[in-house]
Order: structure tokens, then C-alpha cells, then sequence
């Protein structure tokens, strides 16, 4: 169902109440214990009192009922038909964690692919092997050489069994981001015989980040729209690849 617009929530919808364990509810704790994460409470209409919460990285809202006894996990919906829950789960749960994910990925081992002051920024999890990176490189031109996009290249190996020690050696030559577009202009990767220790423990940490991010292929693509944070895997075709980088400079 639609969010319901924020201009006509209504104004108890809007205030994140804080919570603790402590304060929690019965039928909340109990649902804790079962693995259930309490990220915030906000006041809901009839005599309802709402939880933003999380189960195995999936967010949803639990409404308890007035004596405090009783608990509901599920949407709200008005009488219109209007789903209460979006704008708290994107406020209290959504909203911090697409934060993390991309403070995460600012501090990942990547390589800058555009201007600094680009307006829109786009990591890419690129494996030096991977075919479809490098068409994504090539079909990004446009918006790179205008300045509008910056990608930043989160360096893996995972395609094959000279991937990582590729991957570690862009990240460790001496313009990682000349030898980048180097190798995805067609050049070989000049591989090190010693790979730095750091590089090695930072590739696998953005082998784990991936991971995370529920990404299986490459180019793994993350990126901001209208807010929030969206996952892409593979080339991309030519609509999407406006949606990811903005219009064609």
C-alpha cells in the first residue's frame, strides 16, 4: 500500500518517543527474547501504542494495546486504506540503518572514479575480472567526464582465482584510480609479488560488506533515490541506468 504522505500524518505519527528495555511492555519483551529488536516507539490512533522493530534485518511495526498486555505485529491501516507504518519504519528503523550501511561503504577500501564534488556518488562493488564492471565503466562515461557522478569502485575478487590478488594490487598502485581506468580500458593488471597485509584484510572486509548488502554479482551497485538506499546487481539497461545515475548529461 501507499505511504501516507507525511503533511497528513498525523502529528503523533511524526514524534519518535524514546524507549527502554526497561519501559517495555510484556508482550514486547517477550517477542525480544524471541529475537525481536525494539528501535523506537510512537503514539498511534485508538488507544494503540506503536513500535518501530526489526526481525532478521526485516522491518515492521507492533502496535500494543492500551492495558499493555496485548500485542499486534502487522501494518496499521486507516479508513481510507492508508498504511500508518511506512513513514515510522523509515524514520526509526530504515532511515538509520540505509545511514550505517552508507557510512559503512564511505569507509570501505574503494577507488574514486570522477569528481570529488560530484553531485550524486555510486559504490560500485567491482571485481577486476568481472566483464560486466567494465561495460558499466564504459557506459558511465557520460556522466563522469560531465562531473555530474562520482563511482566509487569498492574493490572485491571474488570471480576467479586471481581476482583478490588483482583487486589489492589497484588498490595499492601508486594512482589506484589512473590503473583502474587503465585495466577497464583494457590494460593488464600489473599483480605485486607482496601484497600489503592492510589491502588484504580491507578486501575481504568489503567481501563482508557485499555480503551483507545481499549482493552475489558484479558490478554490485548501491546508491540514493529519493532518499533512500537501493541495490542493483549487474549491467544495468538503459532505463535503470538513468534511475541510478540521473538523467544523460
Amino acid at each position: 500500500m501507499p505511504a501516507l504522505p507525511r503533511a497528513l500524518l498525523p502529528a503523533v505519527l511524526l514524534v519518535p518517543l524514546v524507549v527502554s528495555a526497561e519501559e517495555l511492555p510484556a508482550p514486547l519483551q517477550a517477542l525480544e527474547a524471541q529475537g525481536l529488536d525494539v528501535h523506537g516507539r510512537f503514539e498511534a490512533p485508538g488507544g494503540l501504542t506503536g513500535y518501530a522493530a526489526s526481525a532478521q534485518g526485516q522491518p515492521m511495526t507492533v502496535f500494543v494495546t492500551a492495558d499493555g498486555e496485548h500485542a499486534v505485529i502487522g501494518n496499521l491501516v486507516d479508513a481510507d486504506g492508508q498504511n500508518l507504518s511506512q513513514a515510522p519504519l523509515d524514520r526509526l528503523v530504515r532511515g538509520p540503518k540505509d545511514a550505517e550501511t552508507w557510512g559503512d561503504l564511505e569507509q570501505s577500501a574503494w577507488i574514486a572514479d570522477g569528481a570529488s564534488d560530484a553531485e550524486r556518488i555510486v559504490y560500485v562493488f567491482t571485481d577486476p575480472n568481472c566483464p560486466y564492471c567494465r561495460q558499466f565503466w564504459q557506459a558511465a562515461r557520460p556522466w563522469v567526464e560531465a562531473g555530474k557522478v562520482q563511482l566509487r569502485h569498492v574493490m572485491v575478487g571474488i570471480l576467479a582465482a586471481d581476482s583478490p590478488r588483482k583487486a589489492v594490487s589497484l588498490l595499492a598502485a601508486d594512482d589506484p584510480s589512473a590503473a583502474l581506468a587503465d585495466h577497464e580500458r583494457g590494460d593488464t593488471v600489473e599483480v605485486l609479488d607482496a601484497l600489503p597485509r592492510p589491502l588484504e584484510l580491507a578486501l575481504q572486509e568489503n567481501h563482508n560488506l557485499m555480503d551483507g548488502l545481499g549482493l552475489v554479482a558484479t558490478p554490485g551497485l548501491v546508491y540514493r533515490l529519493d532518499g533512500r538506499l537501493q541495490t542493483a546487481q549487474g549491467m544495468p539497461d538503459e532505463g535503470r541506468l538513468e534511475a541510478i545515475l540521473g538523467p544523460r548529461p
